[in-house]
């Protein structure tokens, strides 16, 4: 096994191990507005959600070459909201347009022929053809040095399209959800390759043939 000191290490290379090594990572097509009223939409792979209650999702927003904080950042920080819209694999290629880094104020949902829907609690709008779309407001950020804005936000409102969530158990269809997730490089992944795996009980674990006995006695 090779060892790499991250202290000796450029950002550039350090950026490379964290990529291909903490996959698959969620894609949040994020959907601001800037000071003029113009929408923006750019999408995220340092994302992921960190708590339920309070319902809490984070984004880490890197900045310009120059260190200048892009459209993303800046409009939340004008606004204190944004609108995390979930990548399917329908979505793929409407959202690499979404990634061309355009100058501000342009639409990039027109350019990528997607739908903007008016927010329900947030000014943002949401993408119509997302599977699901959670409104949120900004709750802190962190500065991560001169480079990286760690943005946390607290979701105000989830939109599930009516065929994936089961209104009395609340459980979204994995399957029909068809998200996709970041890969190192240039890759992404689908996730149709899918299993469930329920979490045992310290009893159910201890009662399996060779469970526990392996570790100390089980008296019967």
């Amino acid at each position: 096994m090779q060892s790499f000191d991250f202290s000796t290490l450029s950002a550039r290379d350090k950026y490379k191990i964290l990529i291909g090594s903490v996959v698959p990572r969620p894609i949040a097509l994020v959907t601001t507005i800037d000071g003029e009223g113009r929408i923006n939409a750019a999408p995220f792979s340092f994302f992921n959600a960190l708590s339920a209650d309070p319902p809490i999702l984070a984004l880490g927003v890197e900045n310009y070459g120059d260190q200048s904080p892009k459209d993303t950042t800046r409009n939340i920080q004008l606004n204190q909201e944004f609108t995390v819209n979930i990548v399917s694999d329908a979505l793929v290629e409407a959202m690499n347009v979404c990634a061309v880094p355009f100058a501000p104020g342009f639409d990039e949902l027109t350019a990528a022929g997607l739908t903007a829907i008016a927010g329900t609690t947030v000014k943002c709008p949401r993408i119509g053809e997302a599977p699901v779309a959670l409104e949120c407001r900004r709750m802190m950020a962190l500065s991560i040095g001169q480079s990286r804005e760690i943005i946390f936000g607290e979701v105000l409102m989830a939109h599930v399209r009516d065929e994936l969530i089961d209104p009395k158990t609340l459980y979204i269809d994995q399957l029909g959800l068809d998200a996709i997730g970041r890969m190192g490089g240039h890759g992404y992944a689908r996730t149709r390759d899918y299993f469930d795996l329920p979490t045992r009980s310290l009893q159910a674990w201890t009662d399996a043939p060779g469970g526990g006995e392996r570790f100390w006695p089980v008296t019967k």
